[in-house]
């Protein structure tokens, strides 16, 4: 990674989409400390931001900004969530199937339909956290309420607040959008990954200074070595997993055609460990809390069926572990077979002449592939399952009050954006060095 930097550097137009890159999660990161009228120095509390898993999650990606309740409370979640929508109904909708199939206009149309989308989503998501939180919009103990500077009017002043969110919502996507363009890698996983950095150094700061100046300021000192030891060996895993795959040999048959030869040449087909990458954890996290963030907003938290819920469905009981667990494992499946089509590969190997060795062609070769990725899913899916559970029960063992911006889904995002963004630097060192060769 540092050696695929500095080769970097010393190119001068990608030095410049990193100076760009850099200069634009700026901008970002300043807009998540820009305050937003009627809304004090804290529109979510720390407690119910951690206990609700989708609340923890979408508050660590936008670096703590969600709790604050700045212009970009809300960061790209609306985008993420509306990108996959798309990506689920493009399988359901032939129309969509097919737009998805049409190349580069086809592209431009369905990320047409992703920022409508996003932006009908951030204004449901925006009305459901004002309605399901106390601001001062209303009415304030300490400062002037912002309904009564629009003449008490409470119904204008939610339309302002959820403007100044909508707006954010629609610059972050804006900001992704122009790294992605004129910078390096995917702009909208750069922005996750500064969001994720800067929770943990929030997270981190405290830590550190409380060695110096307190009475267990010894204590303190081992649980952060103690935390970073931790947070080392669950990298470590992470980016061991991230990095596998299983290569299936195909090999080619020889054909000619006039007076040249073709074909004859071995190839390898990569099947990932993790090809589903955070997907599963996300969807089953968000489906979990669904319940949870429904009974929040509509204040049925204390009824019978929230406490039922909280005891028996709570985040640290043996049952959530157990639904969660089932739930990343039935995702990794299913996120699976829409990524990678046995059928659809085997064809294609058997249309240019190749075989794998031992396995006849046409629907032996879709079983056989069907079968060896059916095998490494599973593992893949226990994985994430396991770097779900341990890692929360780890930190929150160690240091509770810092563990949530320590989490399974934070830890995957940051190694893969990283192995993303290493990937894009050496292709575009690759390139300009085959220009140069050219010229």
């Amino acid at each position: 990674m540092f050696e695929t930097l500095k080769q970097a550097f010393k190119v001068k137009e990608i030095r410049v989409k990193i100076y760009i890159t850099l200069a634009l999660l700026l901008v970002y990161r300043i807009g998540c400390y820009i305050p937003v009228p009627g809304i004090g120095s804290e529109l979510i509390s720390g407690g119910i931001a951690e206990n609700l898993s989708y609340l923890n999650i979408m508050n660590m990606m936008t670096g703590g900004s969600l709790q604050s309740g700045t212009l970009f409370a809300m960061g790209i979640g609306p985008y993420i969530n509306s990108s996959i929508i798309i990506q689920l109904l493009a399988v359901a909708i032939p129309s969509l199937e097919r737009l998805s199939k049409q190349g580069e206009e086809g592209r431009k149309k369905i990320s047409q339909y992703t920022r409508y989308l996003t932006i009908l989503l951030a204004i449901v998501q925006a009305l459901g956290i004002l309605l399901a939180y106390e601001v001062n919009l209303t009415q304030s103990a300490d400062n002037t309420a912002l309904a009564d500077l629009l003449f008490g009017q409470e119904w204008l002043a939610y339309i302002v607040v959820i403007i100044f969110f909508t707006a954010g919502t629609v610059i972050t996507m804006w900001i992704g959008e122009r790294i992605t363009d004129y910078g390096v890698s995917n702009g909208i996983s750069l922005l996750i990954f500064a969001g994720i950095l800067s929770s943990a150094g929030q997270a981190l700061i405290p830590m550190v200074t409380n060695i110096w100046g307190t009475e267990s300021g010894l204590q303190n000192f081992w649980k952060l070595i103690a935390m970073l030891i931790a947070i080392l060996v669950v990298f470590t895993c992470i980016v061991t997993v991230e990095l596998a795959e299983r290569k299936i040999p195909v090999q080619y048959a020889k054909q000619i055609k006039g007076n040249k030869m073709y074909g004859g040449q071995s190839t390898v087909i990569p099947i990932k460990v993790n090809s589903t990458g955070v997907l599963p954890l996300i969807f089953a996290f968000s489906i979990l809390s669904f319940p949870e963030l429904v009974m929040t907003l509509f204040g049925w938290a204390n009824s019978n069926f929230g406490i039922w819920w909280q005891t028996y469905m709570g985040t640290n009981s043996w049952a959530y572990m157990v639904v969660l667990s089932l739930l990343i494992i039935f995702f990794a499946y299913f996120y699976t077979s829409i990524q990678f089509n046995p059928d659809d590969i085997s064809k294609s190997i058997q249309q240019n002449g190749g075989f794998i060795m031992g396995i006849r062609p046409g629907k032996p070769t879709a079983q056989y592939l069907k079968k060896i990725s059916g095998r490494i899913t599973l593992f893949g899916a226990i994985f994430l399952a396991l770097i779900a559970l341990v890692p929360a029960i780890l930190f929150k063992a160690i240091s509770p009050e810092s563990s949530g911006a320590f989490t399974a889904t934070g830890m995957l995002i940051v190694v893969s954006v990283a192995i993303e963004f290493n990937t894009a630097l050496q292709s575009q060192i690759m390139m300009k060095n085959y220009k140069g060769f050219l010229k």
